[in-house]
C-alpha cells in the first residue's frame, strides 16, 4: 500500500497501486496552487483514509477540466482527490514514499516563468502533449 498526505497530516490517502504516470505542467493554474508535477492514478486504487471533511475544493472554469482540491488545515494542494473520472492528476508531492517514476514530460511550456529552468531530458510540449500516456 502506498500512503500520501499532506503537510499536517490532517488528510491522509492510501494508493493500492502505484500511479501510472508523472509529468509537469508548467500552465499558470497548476504553479498557482501549488502542485506542478503530477501523477496520475486510477480511482479504484485511490482511497481517502482521514480527513476527506478537511478537503476544500476551487471548482474548474472552461477550459479547465479538474477542480483543484486541498488540505483546508494547512492549504496543500493534493490534486484532483474528489474527481468522478476514472483516473485523475494527484500532487506528487503528497506521496509519502519513493514511486521509482520519473517525469515524462513537461507540458505548457510556452506558460513556465522565465526564471525557471527545466533540469531533466523529458520531453517539452508548449501546450497539452498530443500522444498517449
Amino acid at each position: 500500500m502506498i500512503k500520501g498526505s499532506c503537510c499536517c497530516g490532517a488528510v491522509q490517502f492510501e494508493l493500492a497501486e502505484a500511479p501510472t504516470m508523472m509529468w509537469t505542467c508548467h500552465c499558470s493554474r497548476c504553479r498557482k496552487v501549488g502542485a506542478s508535477t503530477l501523477v496520475f492514478v486510477k480511482s479504484e486504487a485511490f482511497r481517502i483514509v482521514k480527513g476527506r471533511d478537511k478537503i476544500s475544493t476551487f471548482e474548474a472554469e472552461h477550459p479547465y477540466k479538474y477542480d483543484r482540491c486541498f488540505c483546508s488545515v494547512c492549504g496543500t494542494a493534493l490534486g484532483e482527490v474528489l474527481s468522478n473520472e476514472d483516473s485523475f492528476p494527484l500532487a506528487a508531492n503528497c506521496i509519502d514514499e519513493d514511486l521509482g517514476l520519473k517525469n515524462k514530460f513537461h507540458e505548457f511550456v510556452s506558460e513556465k516563468p522565465a526564471w525557471l529552468d527545466i533540469g531533466d531530458k523529458a520531453r517539452q510540449f508548449d501546450e497539452h502533449p498530443a500522444f498517449e500516456s
